[in-house]
């Protein structure tokens, strides 16, 4: 028998260890979490994907969850009528933001939070915005969180790959901009954050992404010759910062 509520050490030992659940909705496959995957398995996350045009909404997970990931994607928040799944993941994201749980939403994946929270997505103006190029931080603003510094460090240049824009939502802190496009990212009381830009991306998986938009690429005048050789210059150096960037933006939020 055992006294002053101790437990033999073997059941400690035996005991499973907690784990935390992040929920990815996914629009493409090719368009995955990359580099954020090991930071949320060293923080002992079980990782669960949906494919949310064939998902059946609602999802309870998406309130349930530690962290849900929203992805990009080849559509536009405004194409509800030839994507119809959009209304249902734009209520998944309301339901999530309205209960303060922590969301990301990665190009697409961060319009669909403007969406959720009443701001216009639009077609940008300024044309596509596809290639690499550093982001900067407003001058109008106060300094980004720090948790962001990684991805503003001189000689960090991020891939752009969209060609709609959003306003920002109401109660967003503008946290990002480049020359071509002003709103890059946002974050709302840290709890949800909003990046146009792709932090997540890696060289190798970027092949995948050559192929699958290759039609765009091609609309666009866009050489994946370019694109690769580009993302062999760059992309260490964005794996590199993003590793700190996500691992600092976790431990603020867990």
């Amino acid at each position: 028998m055992y006294s002053e509520g101790r437990w033999p050490l073997k059941y400690y030992i035996s005991m499973p260890i907690p784990s935390r659940h992040a929920l990815v909705l996914n629009h493409v496959a090719f368009e995955d979490i990359g580099t954020l995957e090991a930071p949320l398995r060293q923080r002992g996350f079980t990782i669960q994907t949906v494919d949310v045009a064939t998902a059946r909404f609602p999802l309870p997970q998406s309130e349930s969850c530690d962290l849900l990931v929203v992805m990009g994607g080849p559509i536009g928040v405004y194409d509800r009528v030839e994507y119809p799944f959009l209304d249902a993941e734009i209520a998944c994201i309301a339901a999530r933001l309205a209960a303060r749980r922590p969301i990301l939403g990665i190009c697409l994946g961060a319009q669909l939070i403007a969406a959720a929270l009443g701001a216009r997505v639009y077609p940008g103006t300024h044309g596509a915005e596809i290639g690499w190029s550093p982001i900067q931080s407003p001058s109008h603003q106060p300094a980004p969180p720090p948790w962001f510094a990684p991805l503003l460090t001189p000689g960090v240049s991020v891939l752009h790959w969209h060609g709609d824009t959003f306003d920002l939502p109401p109660g967003a802190i503008h946290i990002a901009h480049t020359d071509q496009y002003e709103n890059q990212a946002f974050t709302i009381d840290n709890i949800a954050l909003g990046l146009q830009f792709h932090p997540e991306v890696t060289d190798i998986g970027l092949e995948n992404w050559y192929i699958g938009h290759a039609c765009e690429l091609h609309h666009a005048g866009i050489s994946p010759v370019s694109l690769r050789s580009a993302a062999q210059q760059h992309a260490p150096t964005l794996e590199a910062a993003a590793a700190r960037f996500w691992s600092l933006w976790l431990d603020s939020i867990l």
